[in-house]
């Protein structure tokens, strides 16, 4: 086994063991969402009085349009949650002690990155699954289908709780960051509220969700579960993967990056 498959494979099982160890966290990242699908969608249906068509030209319940922004909450909450790790991991030198590795810095961080993601994954069709049972019915091939998606958008989102770890030095700040990130990323987007709904209220905000990267994650998962590929949502999800992912690498590199200067 090559040096790269070997370093994977070691990080892989290192974060597959912690998420063994603690299901609370795979219990909590169902909570949230679960949540929001069990109690406030039938309160918002009723307040909001949606009659949703969306560009998949179909009509589906309000429960039905919120579910891939629920399935992209988990990918969000967990980004973060990995991000805390990485700062607490920092903290306690394991951090520090994997990127003194003989091997790319980038793939070590990618690797790293790559786990959380698939923890992400099955988290979020284990949500799947429950929103099945509860009578939620997507297009069944639309489960295969998503999957490419919460891969792209679960990478992108890591990589900018990547980024966000590497300018946090102390475990106590990043909770704060999380929150100051999370909720504004969340509400801000297409996850509860199609984008036609959002101009009625406000132009500003109608404009604010179409920049926001996290619009184009849910976009992307909503129409993978519908069979469809949304290139625009592609390409802008990748485009974020891009830059927050070179910007955590210059972050964690000792000789230019935050780290550095937060050592001197």
């Amino acid at each position: 086994m090559s040096p790269y498959l070997r370093a994977m494979t070691a990080i892989l099982g290192r974060e597959a063991l912690r998420f063994l160890t603690q299901r609370e966290r795979f219990l909590a990242a169902l909570v949230r969402p679960l949540v929001w699908l069990l109690v406030f969608a039938a309160g918002f249906r009723a307040a909001l009085g949606l009659s949703i068509i969306p560009p998949y030209q179909t009509y589906i319940t309000y429960e039905v349009y919120i579910v891939p922004g629920l399935v992209a909450m988990i990918l969000l909450f967990n980004a973060m949650q990995s991000a805390l790790s990485l700062v607490y991991d920092r903290e306690m030198g394991s951090m520090r002690l994997l990127l003194t590795a003989p091997l790319p810095r980038w793939w070590l961080l990618f690797c790293k990155l790559l786990a959380g993601v698939l923890v992400s994954i099955l988290q979020a069709y284990a949500f799947l699954a429950i929103a099945y049972f509860y009578g939620i019915r997507l297009p069944p091939m639309g489960y295969v289908w998503v999957l490419p998606a919460l891969l792209i958008a679960g990478m992108m989102l890591g990589a900018v709780g990547l980024f966000l770890a590497s300018t946090i030095r102390q475990l106590e700040n990043f909770a704060g960051v999380m929150n100051f990130v999370i909720f504004p990323v969340f509400f801000l987007s297409t996850a509860l509220y199609p984008l036609w709904r959002m101009a009625e209220s406000s132009t500003l905000l109608r404009d604010i969700c179409a920049w926001n990267p996290f619009t184009h994650a849910v976009e992307l998962i909503r129409f993978a579960l519908y069979l469809r590929l949304n290139l625009e949502a592609l390409g802008w999800v990748a485009l974020t993967f891009a830059v927050f992912m070179g910007l955590a690498l210059w972050g964690f590199d000792p000789a230019r990056g935050m780290m550095n200067r937060k050592t001197r």
